[in-house]
């Protein structure tokens, strides 16, 4: 797509990614090419165990220094912003928009007894959710606040997802956007709105919970004086609602049809499928269904938990650097190999059982230093497919699966996973997705870019050689993942 005018001397498209520990700036032009980037990083406390928490203040003045430092090494004037989050987490904030305490993040487990009163709800309630049941959620999170600090709760005017608290500091205004509220456990989907009744039954003032923009892209708001001054920016600039994350990023990444799917492996492992419906509910729901960036859709998710972070664990074990754990990955498995399940700190998709564990099965006086590092690869492998087929169950449709993430980067380690999952892999580099997706959204908002522009500029990211799973091996990987399957219930039932 050609856009008239002299693209240089145009103003930029401002993206804030607010992830869990860093957040990243990034400035594109109107075709959606990163110009510049920064990135700033703050501290998570765990207080106790199973806590983990941020100050927003430190958020803020993360933002502004590299908003400031991106904004400048771009040389652009800024036409919009755009916002993306890391999602699940809560914010509780004053009518002035100051915070009452710590945010509480996604990766928090004290709400446990939330999930319980979950589990409790009648069925229909339930099947409105259409998602599964975790503590690190947005609606358990608050249901444990209510109950342990309710001096914090009635200090507040409003419960916010961590960006929407950003885009508070940006406009002065409070709201949420679909793509997060949706992934609260608060949110009717089939209605696609909050869900009074659930809250209440789970203990959440509907109070707190802020108005729904129509969609991550929608206008909501304009930089104030003050924000404008701390950001070294111009007041009055549109902001976007902006998106959750994974939302945003797969926007960014141009995984926005159905018929699509991206595997993305880094600390764990997260498949996003974009579908154009909810769909029939599931009364035990495996697999996450959200609404997308995209101003109409949705997406489904399996995510699990261990990936990379269980791969540095057995490098650091086993003192093998990373180019000596991935070398194995190319070596055949032999039928006598150990079984590994890479299970470190419980596991989402498929099994949802936050006390799964891990480790080695079947060994012998045979296997070396260089078969525990191969079987350790396989099992995390074998966790990758068993989240693919809990998503395939749901009806996705995708005949090949783009892959993306820096733990993917080893041609031997791809070839391995195309093999385990026995499907294409459509190598892809989509650095930045995130930050790129949201200064897309603030395109969209500010009315430089149409929704099916944004969509065309990120269709087709550059693309390495498709990785294609060999044949010959497929009837061995189906008896080594049985095995494998078999080891988990194994474990499962023994505790």
């Amino acid at each position: 797509m050609s856009l008239s005018g002299n693209e240089s001397r145009r103003p930029g498209l401002l993206g804030i990614d607010l992830g869990t520990s860093s957040v990243k700036a990034a400035v594109t032009d109107s075709q959606a090419t990163v110009l510049a980037e920064a990135a700033r990083p703050y501290p998570v406390a765990h207080p106790h165990q199973g806590w983990s928490e941020s100050a927003p203040n430190d958020w803020w003045r993360a933002v502004t220094a590299a908003v400031r430092e991106a904004v400048a090494k771009a040389g652009r004037d800024i036409a919009a912003i755009g916002l993306s989050g890391q999602m699940h987490g809560v914010v509780l904030a004053d009518a002035a928009g100051n915070p009452v305490r710590p945010a509480v993040l996604w990766s928090d487990a004290r709400a446990v007894e939330q999930v319980e009163t979950y589990r409790a709800l009648p069925a229909p309630q339930r099947r409105r959710l259409a998602n599964p049941l975790s503590p690190g959620m947005f609606g358990p999170i608050v249901g444990w606040l209510h109950r342990h600090e309710p001096a914090a709760v009635a200090a507040a005017r409003w419960a916010l997802s961590p960006k929407d608290w950003i885009r508070l500091r940006l406009t002065g205004a409070a709201a949420g956007d679909p793509s997060d509220a949706s992934a609260t456990l608060l949110y009717d989907l089939p209605g696609d709105g909050w869900d009074p009744e659930i809250a209440g039954a789970v203990g959440v003032p509907v109070r707190l919970l802020p108005p729904i923009t129509a969609a991550a892209s929608t206008a909501a708001g304009a930089l104030t004086q003050q924000a404008a001054a701390a950001l070294g920016l111009l007041p009055g600039i549109t902001v976007a609602a902006g998106g959750g994350d994974t939302a945003v990023a797969a926007l960014g990444a141009g995984v926005v049809q159905q018929g699509q799917a991206q595997l993305t492996i880094g600390t764990g492992i997260q498949i996003v499928a974009p579908v154009d419906s909810v769909g029939a509910p599931h009364d035990e729901p495996v697999t996450h269904i959200y609404r997308a960036a995209t101003d109409h859709g949705w997406y489904r998710m399996a995510a699990a938990l261990n990936a990379g972070a269980t791969l540095a664990w057995v490098r650091e074990l086993f003192g093998a650097t990373w180019d000596e754990l991935y070398a194995t990955a190319a070596e055949p498995t032999r039928p006598d190999d150990p079984i590994f399940t890479p299970h470190l700190v419980g596991e989402r998709t498929p099994y949802l059982d936050p006390n799964l564990r891990g480790g080695w099965a079947y060994l012998d006086p045979r296997h070396d230093r260089a078969t525990m590092l191969r079987s350790a690869l396989e099992g995390v492998a074998f966790a990758t497919r068993a989240a693919w087929m809990a998503l395939r169950d749901t009806g996705s449709d995708a005949a090949t699966l783009r892959l993306a993430g820096g733990g993917t980067v080893a041609a031997g380690w791809r070839q391995r996973l195309a093999d385990t999952l026995q499907m294409t892999l459509e190598p892809v580099e989509v650095a930045g997705a995130s930050a790129r997706g949201a200064a897309l959204l603030g395109g969209q908002a500010a009315g430089i870019l149409t929704a099916a522009q944004a969509v065309s500029l990120v269709s087709l990211p550059p693309s390495t050689p498709a990785v294609t799973p060999d044949a010959t091996v497929a009837a061995q990987v189906k008896e080594r993942f049985d095995r494998f399957e078999r080891l988990v219930h194994a474990q499962r039932a023994a505790r």
